[in-house]
Protein backbone atom coordinates (compact mmCIF):
# COMPACT_ATOMS: atom_id res chain seq x y z
CA UNK A 1 0.00 0.00 0.00
CA UNK A 2 1.31 3.00 -0.72
CA UNK A 3 1.82 6.20 2.00
CA UNK A 4 0.04 9.18 1.87
CA UNK A 5 3.12 10.90 1.92
CA UNK A 6 4.33 8.84 -0.81
CA UNK A 7 1.09 9.46 -2.83
CA UNK A 8 1.88 13.53 -2.16
CA UNK A 9 5.51 13.15 -3.63
CA UNK A 10 3.81 11.61 -6.86
CA UNK A 11 0.90 14.84 -7.16
CA UNK A 12 3.84 17.26 -6.69
CA UNK A 13 6.10 15.31 -9.03
CA UNK A 14 3.53 14.54 -11.90
CA UNK A 15 0.19 16.01 -11.81
CA UNK A 16 1.02 19.76 -10.26
CA UNK A 17 3.44 20.05 -13.99
CA UNK A 18 0.28 18.65 -15.74
CA UNK A 19 -2.51 20.89 -13.78
CA UNK A 20 -0.74 24.15 -13.51
CA UNK A 21 -0.49 24.83 -17.13
CA UNK A 22 -3.87 23.77 -17.96
CA UNK A 23 -5.47 26.00 -15.89
CA UNK A 24 -2.72 29.48 -16.51
CA UNK A 25 -3.84 28.72 -20.19
CA UNK A 26 -6.21 31.10 -22.04
CA UNK A 27 -8.24 28.09 -23.78
CA UNK A 28 -10.25 24.69 -22.28
CA UNK A 29 -7.01 22.70 -21.48
CA UNK A 30 -8.53 22.50 -18.02
CA UNK A 31 -11.16 20.30 -19.14
CA UNK A 32 -8.91 17.31 -20.59
CA UNK A 33 -7.71 16.87 -17.01
CA UNK A 34 -7.53 13.70 -15.76
CA UNK A 35 -5.66 10.79 -13.48
CA UNK A 36 -2.36 9.78 -14.86
CA UNK A 37 -4.08 6.15 -15.71
CA UNK A 38 -6.66 7.87 -17.52
CA UNK A 39 -7.33 8.37 -21.28
CA UNK A 40 -9.30 11.12 -22.72
CA UNK A 41 -10.41 11.64 -26.19
CA UNK A 42 -10.68 15.13 -27.76
CA UNK A 43 -13.98 16.12 -29.61
CA UNK A 44 -13.10 16.94 -33.33
CA UNK A 45 -14.12 20.45 -32.77
CA UNK A 46 -11.94 20.54 -29.74
CA UNK A 47 -15.04 21.58 -27.32
CA UNK A 48 -15.10 18.98 -24.95
CA UNK A 49 -13.90 15.90 -24.31
CA UNK A 50 -14.68 11.78 -23.68
CA UNK A 51 -13.71 9.48 -20.85
CA UNK A 52 -12.38 6.28 -22.24
CA UNK A 53 -13.01 4.52 -19.19
CA UNK A 54 -16.35 3.04 -17.68
CA UNK A 55 -18.03 4.49 -14.37
CA UNK A 56 -17.09 7.73 -12.91
CA UNK A 57 -13.69 8.44 -10.91
CA UNK A 58 -12.49 10.87 -8.36
CA UNK A 59 -9.76 13.26 -9.50
CA UNK A 60 -7.06 12.00 -7.48
CA UNK A 61 -4.29 14.88 -6.95
CA UNK A 62 -7.31 17.85 -5.52
CA UNK A 63 -7.47 15.10 -3.05
CA UNK A 64 -4.13 16.32 -1.72
CA UNK A 65 -4.04 19.82 -2.81
CA UNK A 66 -7.13 20.66 -1.93
CA UNK A 67 -6.61 24.19 -3.41
CA UNK A 68 -5.54 22.71 -6.64
CA UNK A 69 -9.46 21.56 -6.74
CA UNK A 70 -10.72 24.95 -5.87
CA UNK A 71 -8.71 26.28 -8.94
CA UNK A 72 -10.01 24.06 -11.09
CA UNK A 73 -13.41 25.33 -9.79
CA UNK A 74 -12.60 28.86 -10.22
CA UNK A 75 -11.31 28.39 -13.61
CA UNK A 76 -14.13 26.17 -14.69
CA UNK A 77 -16.85 28.71 -13.35
CA UNK A 78 -14.96 31.49 -14.66
CA UNK A 79 -16.14 29.83 -18.08
CA UNK A 80 -19.41 28.51 -17.24
CA UNK A 81 -20.23 30.86 -14.09
CA UNK A 82 -24.21 29.97 -11.80
CA UNK A 83 -26.36 32.35 -11.76
CA UNK A 84 -29.20 31.94 -8.97
CA UNK A 85 -32.43 33.72 -9.48
CA UNK A 86 -36.09 33.13 -7.70
CA UNK A 87 -37.32 33.89 -10.58
CA UNK A 88 -37.40 33.10 -14.40
CA UNK A 89 -37.79 35.50 -17.59
CA UNK A 90 -38.74 32.35 -19.60
CA UNK A 91 -42.13 31.43 -18.37
CA UNK A 92 -44.10 33.71 -21.06
CA UNK A 93 -42.73 31.87 -24.00
CA UNK A 94 -42.72 28.10 -24.96
CA UNK A 95 -40.11 25.91 -23.86
CA UNK A 96 -38.08 24.63 -26.30
CA UNK A 97 -36.42 22.91 -22.82
CA UNK A 98 -37.74 21.10 -20.18
CA UNK A 99 -36.14 20.60 -16.97
CA UNK A 100 -38.08 17.68 -14.84
CA UNK A 101 -36.99 17.53 -11.35
CA UNK A 102 -37.89 14.38 -9.20
CA UNK A 103 -38.48 15.06 -5.12
CA UNK A 104 -39.59 13.26 -2.13
CA UNK A 105 -40.01 14.41 1.60
CA UNK A 106 -38.48 17.53 3.01
CA UNK A 107 -35.18 16.86 4.27
CA UNK A 108 -34.01 17.91 0.71
CA UNK A 109 -36.24 21.19 0.09
CA UNK A 110 -33.11 23.37 0.94
CA UNK A 111 -31.45 21.34 -1.79
CA UNK A 112 -34.55 21.55 -4.38
CA UNK A 113 -34.81 25.31 -4.00
CA UNK A 114 -30.84 25.72 -4.35
CA UNK A 115 -31.09 23.63 -7.96
CA UNK A 116 -34.23 25.40 -9.25
CA UNK A 117 -32.72 28.58 -8.85
CA UNK A 118 -29.61 27.60 -10.85
CA UNK A 119 -31.98 26.80 -13.32
CA UNK A 120 -33.72 29.65 -13.18
CA UNK A 121 -30.34 31.52 -14.06
CA UNK A 122 -30.46 29.52 -17.37
CA UNK A 123 -29.80 31.90 -20.37
CA UNK A 124 -30.63 32.27 -24.21
CA UNK A 125 -32.94 30.00 -24.60
CA UNK A 126 -36.96 29.11 -23.78
CA UNK A 127 -37.30 26.78 -20.56
CA UNK A 128 -39.91 25.20 -18.04
CA UNK A 129 -39.00 23.50 -14.73
CA UNK A 130 -41.30 20.76 -13.38
CA UNK A 131 -41.26 19.13 -10.30
CA UNK A 132 -42.52 15.42 -9.83
CA UNK A 133 -43.23 15.32 -5.99
CA UNK A 134 -43.66 11.31 -5.40
CA UNK A 135 -44.83 11.42 -1.84
CA UNK A 136 -48.50 10.31 -0.06
CA UNK A 137 -49.08 14.13 0.89
CA UNK A 138 -48.11 16.89 -1.32
CA UNK A 139 -45.57 18.90 0.82
CA UNK A 140 -44.23 21.15 -1.66
CA UNK A 141 -46.93 23.79 -2.15
CA UNK A 142 -46.75 27.16 -0.84
CA UNK A 143 -42.21 26.32 -1.63
CA UNK A 144 -41.83 26.14 -5.23
CA UNK A 145 -41.43 29.61 -6.56
CA UNK A 146 -44.37 30.66 -9.00
CA UNK A 147 -42.46 29.72 -12.08
CA UNK A 148 -41.91 25.67 -11.61
CA UNK A 149 -44.67 23.73 -12.38
CA UNK A 150 -45.38 21.20 -9.38
CA UNK A 151 -47.05 17.86 -10.34
CA UNK A 152 -48.23 15.82 -6.94
CA UNK A 153 -47.54 11.82 -8.08
CA UNK A 154 -48.42 10.24 -4.91
CA UNK A 155 -47.63 6.47 -4.78
CA UNK A 156 -50.19 3.79 -5.60
CA UNK A 157 -48.92 2.51 -1.47
CA UNK A 158 -47.73 4.31 1.20
CA UNK A 159 -44.62 1.92 1.60
CA UNK A 160 -43.09 2.05 -1.93
CA UNK A 161 -39.74 3.15 -2.17
CA UNK A 162 -39.05 6.47 -4.06
CA UNK A 163 -38.98 5.79 -7.81
CA UNK A 164 -36.92 7.50 -9.97
CA UNK A 165 -38.10 6.25 -13.19
CA UNK A 166 -41.14 6.65 -12.53
CA UNK A 167 -40.51 10.50 -11.47
CA UNK A 168 -39.03 10.99 -14.76
CA UNK A 169 -41.80 9.61 -16.91
CA UNK A 170 -44.39 11.40 -15.13
CA UNK A 171 -42.85 14.62 -15.56
CA UNK A 172 -42.03 13.92 -19.46
CA UNK A 173 -45.62 13.11 -19.72
CA UNK A 174 -46.68 16.47 -18.74
CA UNK A 175 -43.67 18.63 -20.05
CA UNK A 176 -43.85 20.97 -23.17
CA UNK A 177 -40.14 21.32 -24.23
CA UNK A 178 -39.27 19.11 -26.87
CA UNK A 179 -35.43 18.56 -25.30
CA UNK A 180 -36.03 17.00 -21.54
CA UNK A 181 -33.51 17.49 -18.96
CA UNK A 182 -33.83 14.96 -16.41
CA UNK A 183 -32.04 16.11 -13.49
CA UNK A 184 -31.55 15.02 -10.07
CA UNK A 185 -33.00 17.86 -7.35
CA UNK A 186 -28.56 18.33 -5.50
CA UNK A 187 -27.21 19.18 -8.55
CA UNK A 188 -26.84 23.04 -9.41
CA UNK A 189 -26.18 24.16 -12.92
CA UNK A 190 -24.21 27.05 -14.92
CA UNK A 191 -25.98 29.59 -16.49
CA UNK A 192 -24.93 28.12 -20.32
CA UNK A 193 -25.99 24.67 -19.67
CA UNK A 194 -29.84 24.38 -21.22
CA UNK A 195 -28.20 26.69 -24.56
CA UNK A 196 -25.35 23.99 -24.66
CA UNK A 197 -27.72 21.62 -25.00
CA UNK A 198 -29.78 23.10 -27.43
CA UNK A 199 -26.93 23.78 -29.57
CA UNK A 200 -25.82 19.90 -29.43
CA UNK A 201 -29.58 19.21 -30.12
CA UNK A 202 -29.59 21.61 -33.44
CA UNK A 203 -26.15 20.05 -34.53
CA UNK A 204 -28.12 16.32 -35.05
CA UNK A 205 -27.95 15.02 -31.45
CA UNK A 206 -30.52 13.16 -29.45
CA UNK A 207 -28.81 12.50 -25.88
CA UNK A 208 -26.62 14.93 -24.50
CA UNK A 209 -24.28 14.59 -21.28
CA UNK A 210 -22.09 17.82 -20.75
CA UNK A 211 -21.03 17.17 -17.18
CA UNK A 212 -17.00 16.85 -17.49
CA UNK A 213 -16.17 17.67 -13.14
CA UNK A 214 -18.84 17.65 -10.86
CA UNK A 215 -17.95 19.41 -7.75
CA UNK A 216 -19.16 17.55 -4.53
CA UNK A 217 -19.31 20.48 -1.76
CA UNK A 218 -19.24 18.70 1.81
CA UNK A 219 -21.34 19.24 4.38
CA UNK A 220 -20.79 22.57 6.25
CA UNK A 221 -19.90 24.13 2.99
CA UNK A 222 -23.53 23.05 1.67
CA UNK A 223 -25.37 24.19 4.78
CA UNK A 224 -23.91 27.80 4.59
CA UNK A 225 -24.38 27.85 1.13
CA UNK A 226 -27.97 27.49 2.14
CA UNK A 227 -27.74 29.84 4.46
CA UNK A 228 -25.88 32.25 2.41
CA UNK A 229 -23.04 32.73 4.12
CA UNK A 230 -21.06 31.40 1.05
CA UNK A 231 -20.73 30.39 -2.26
CA UNK A 232 -19.68 27.51 -4.19
CA UNK A 233 -16.17 28.94 -4.85
CA UNK A 234 -15.72 29.42 -0.93
CA UNK A 235 -14.03 26.70 -0.02
CA UNK A 236 -12.60 23.96 -2.09
CA UNK A 237 -14.72 20.28 -2.88
CA UNK A 238 -14.72 17.53 -1.50
CA UNK A 239 -14.26 15.50 -4.29
CA UNK A 240 -14.54 16.40 -8.20
CA UNK A 241 -15.98 13.51 -10.09
CA UNK A 242 -15.43 12.63 -14.07
CA UNK A 243 -17.61 10.22 -16.44
CA UNK A 244 -20.84 10.52 -14.40
CA UNK A 245 -23.01 9.12 -17.41
CA UNK A 246 -26.42 8.48 -16.88
CA UNK A 247 -26.55 10.15 -13.71
CA UNK A 248 -27.30 13.50 -12.33
CA UNK A 249 -28.29 15.46 -15.40
CA UNK A 250 -28.72 14.27 -18.60
CA UNK A 251 -30.69 15.55 -21.74
CA UNK A 252 -32.23 13.76 -24.45
CA UNK A 253 -35.37 15.27 -26.97
CA UNK A 254 -38.47 14.22 -26.46
CA UNK A 255 -38.46 11.85 -29.81
CA UNK A 256 -35.34 9.64 -28.54
CA UNK A 257 -37.02 9.05 -24.80
CA UNK A 258 -39.81 8.06 -26.42
CA UNK A 259 -37.98 5.61 -29.15
CA UNK A 260 -36.12 4.26 -26.30
CA UNK A 261 -39.41 3.23 -23.27
CA UNK A 262 -38.17 6.33 -21.49
CA UNK A 263 -36.91 5.22 -17.99
CA UNK A 264 -37.19 1.46 -16.95
CA UNK A 265 -40.70 1.98 -14.16
CA UNK A 266 -39.50 -1.63 -12.49
CA UNK A 267 -36.54 0.28 -11.15
CA UNK A 268 -38.56 0.70 -7.61
CA UNK A 269 -35.99 1.96 -4.65
CA UNK A 270 -32.47 3.63 -6.00
CA UNK A 271 -29.26 2.57 -8.42
CA UNK A 272 -28.94 1.27 -11.21
CA UNK A 273 -31.67 3.13 -13.45
CA UNK A 274 -29.83 6.14 -14.48
CA UNK A 275 -26.92 3.07 -15.78
CA UNK A 276 -29.82 1.13 -18.09
CA UNK A 277 -31.55 4.41 -19.41
CA UNK A 278 -28.09 5.70 -20.33
CA UNK A 279 -26.82 2.06 -22.65
CA UNK A 280 -30.45 2.07 -24.10
CA UNK A 281 -29.82 5.84 -25.24
CA UNK A 282 -26.50 4.84 -26.97
CA UNK A 283 -28.88 3.58 -29.55
CA UNK A 284 -29.48 7.40 -30.41
CA UNK A 285 -27.10 10.09 -32.12
CA UNK A 286 -25.55 10.65 -28.57
CA UNK A 287 -22.93 13.24 -27.82
CA UNK A 288 -20.24 11.59 -25.97
CA UNK A 289 -18.10 14.53 -25.16
CA UNK A 290 -18.44 16.79 -21.61
CA UNK A 291 -16.51 20.14 -21.33
CA UNK A 292 -19.32 22.23 -18.54
CA UNK A 293 -18.93 21.73 -14.62
CA UNK A 294 -21.88 21.20 -11.92
CA UNK A 295 -21.56 21.64 -8.36
CA UNK A 296 -23.18 18.67 -5.92
CA UNK A 297 -24.71 19.33 -2.87
CA UNK A 298 -24.06 17.23 0.45
CA UNK A 299 -27.03 15.59 1.78
CA UNK A 300 -27.01 12.42 4.41
CA UNK A 301 -27.18 8.45 2.45
CA UNK A 302 -30.25 7.83 0.45
CA UNK A 303 -31.13 5.28 2.88
CA UNK A 304 -32.09 2.59 0.17
CA UNK A 305 -29.64 3.24 -2.26
CA UNK A 306 -27.82 0.82 -3.96
CA UNK A 307 -29.97 -1.77 -2.41
CA UNK A 308 -29.32 -5.34 -3.59
CA UNK A 309 -33.03 -5.68 -5.14
CA UNK A 310 -32.21 -2.71 -8.02
CA UNK A 311 -28.57 -2.88 -8.45
CA UNK A 312 -29.09 -7.15 -9.05
CA UNK A 313 -32.00 -5.88 -11.63
CA UNK A 314 -29.55 -3.68 -13.50
CA UNK A 315 -26.99 -6.77 -13.82
CA UNK A 316 -29.64 -8.88 -15.06
CA UNK A 317 -31.16 -6.07 -17.46
CA UNK A 318 -26.86 -5.43 -19.01
CA UNK A 319 -27.18 -9.05 -20.08
CA UNK A 320 -29.80 -8.33 -22.53
CA UNK A 321 -29.73 -6.36 -25.95
CA UNK A 322 -30.63 -2.81 -25.20
CA UNK A 323 -33.20 -3.17 -28.31
CA UNK A 324 -34.79 -6.00 -26.75
CA UNK A 325 -35.37 -3.24 -23.50
CA UNK A 326 -36.68 -0.90 -25.53
CA UNK A 327 -39.25 -2.79 -27.13
CA UNK A 328 -40.40 -4.52 -23.80
CA UNK A 329 -40.67 -1.12 -22.64
CA UNK A 330 -42.01 0.92 -25.87
CA UNK A 331 -44.85 -1.96 -25.46
CA UNK A 332 -45.77 -1.28 -22.18
CA UNK A 333 -46.10 2.53 -22.15
CA UNK A 334 -45.26 4.46 -18.81
CA UNK A 335 -45.64 7.82 -17.12
CA UNK A 336 -49.25 7.08 -15.73
CA UNK A 337 -49.90 9.66 -12.46
CA UNK A 338 -51.66 6.03 -11.12
CA UNK A 339 -47.98 4.25 -10.42
CA UNK A 340 -45.14 2.65 -12.11
CA UNK A 341 -45.87 0.09 -14.38
CA UNK A 342 -46.70 -3.15 -12.64
CA UNK A 343 -47.96 -1.50 -9.25
CA UNK A 344 -50.92 0.81 -11.22
CA UNK A 345 -53.93 0.18 -8.90
CA UNK A 346 -55.70 -1.41 -11.98
CA UNK A 347 -52.97 -3.86 -12.60
CA UNK A 348 -52.96 -5.29 -8.86
CA UNK A 349 -56.97 -5.63 -8.78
Amino acid sequence: MTSPLRELAGVLIKDLPRYLPALASRGNAYIGLCNRNERIEWSPDRSGVRCLWRWGTDLHAPRHLRWLGLRLARRAHADHPVHCYSSSASTDQAPTVSFIVGHRGESRLPHLLATLASIAGQRDVAFECLVVEQDVVARLPGHLPGWVRHVHAPPPSPDMPYARSWAFNVGVKQARGEILVLHDNDIVVPADYAARIVDRVRRGHDAVNLKRFLFYLDRQHTENYFAGRSGLLDHAAEAITQNLEGGGSVAITREGFDRIGGMDESFIGWGGEDNEFWERAQTLRVWRYADLPSWHLWHGPQPDKGSRTPVEKYAALAQLDPRERIATLVAQGNGELSGPFGRRGAERA
